[in-house]
């Protein structure tokens, strides 16, 4: 269990990488803050408490894998990869750049820590699993974990990998829902309802341990959980809001990819209570 000093440890590293994200994407001027906030809790939970790497040596053998599904969210992804020193900071500011290593979704040939390339969405959950049954066959106790967006599971590809999931025992596979409500072009209720998301996972077969996504405590002690099962694969459903921290922005699907104007970095920093 996480201590208290820990945790307001991690929490004081995600109102940081918040007030960093902002800056960022307003500088360069394009980028998605609204889903990279989202998630911003998990990745940083999971990179800096969780998982098993090594960014001096980014190919080890018997390493925990991150796949980021929802690729679009690749800002706290490398913001969380830079903290760890996968690469130098000061790389974040060619993000989305022309020849940056740092491209609008995570590049596995570009970018140190990337495990896979995403974008289409739907794809990361079947990668990982291919890993988890590799892992596997080679003995290794390693976890992969795939980060989904709840408009994502609206895709048929992510329902065959559950199923095989499940056939095949995968229970060092785990999955964690950014369940924000929101997807590109509305609420997710209004464009295809997904309905009890924690039946029909378990229906499927699947372990499924609810949490609070923006409580570190919480996905620390959901991972904890999930790795405690044996013989399923696990879903950790954690309730989430899309552009969490900055009150224009939450729950919005507006903000899904918008650049942020002077007014709104403005107003934003102010509500993060980090200088302009």
């Amino acid at each position: 269990m996480m201590t208290n000093e820990r945790k307001q440890e991690l929490e004081s590293l995600c109102l940081r990488f918040r007030n960093e994200l902002i800056d960022l994407l307003h500088d360069i001027q394009t980028g998605h803050p609204g889903g990279s906030l989202s998630c911003l809790e998990i990745l940083t939970t999971l990179y800096t408490e969780k998982m098993n790497h090594n960014p001096k040596n980014p190919k080890m053998e018997g390493r925990d894998r991150l796949i980021l599904s929802k690729g679009h969210a690749a800002p706290i992804l490398y913001m969380n990869l830079a903290e760890q020193g996968y690469f130098k900071k000061e790389e974040l500011k060619t993000l989305r750049q022309i020849n940056s290593n740092l491209q609008g979704h995570p590049c596995m040939h570009k970018t140190a820590g990337v495990e896979l390339s995403t974008g289409p969405l739907g794809l990361g959950l079947g990668a990982g699993l291919g890993m988890c049954l590799g892992e596997r066959l080679k003995g290794n106790d390693s976890y992969i974990y795939v980060i989904l967006g709840d408009g994502e599971i609206q895709e048929g590809s992510i329902w065959e990998s559950v199923m095989a999931a499940s056939k095949f025992n995968a229970d060092h596979l785990i999955a964690i829902l950014d369940n924000n409500g929101v997807q590109l072009d509305g609420k997710l209720e209004d464009i295809m309802p997904m309905g009890d998301i924690k039946a029909k996972w378990e229906a499927f077969g699947w372990n499924v341990i609810p949490c609070d996504g923006h409580d570190v405590s919480s996905i620390s002690d959901a991972v904890d959980k999930a790795k405690e099962n044996k013989g399923k694969p696990t879903l950790i459903l954690a309730k989430t809001v899309k552009g969490k921290g900055i009150s224009f922005m939450e729950g919005k699907n507006t903000w899904h990819g918008k650049a942020i104007s002077d007014e709104d970095y403005k107003n934003a920093k102010a509500e993060l209570g980090g200088a302009c």
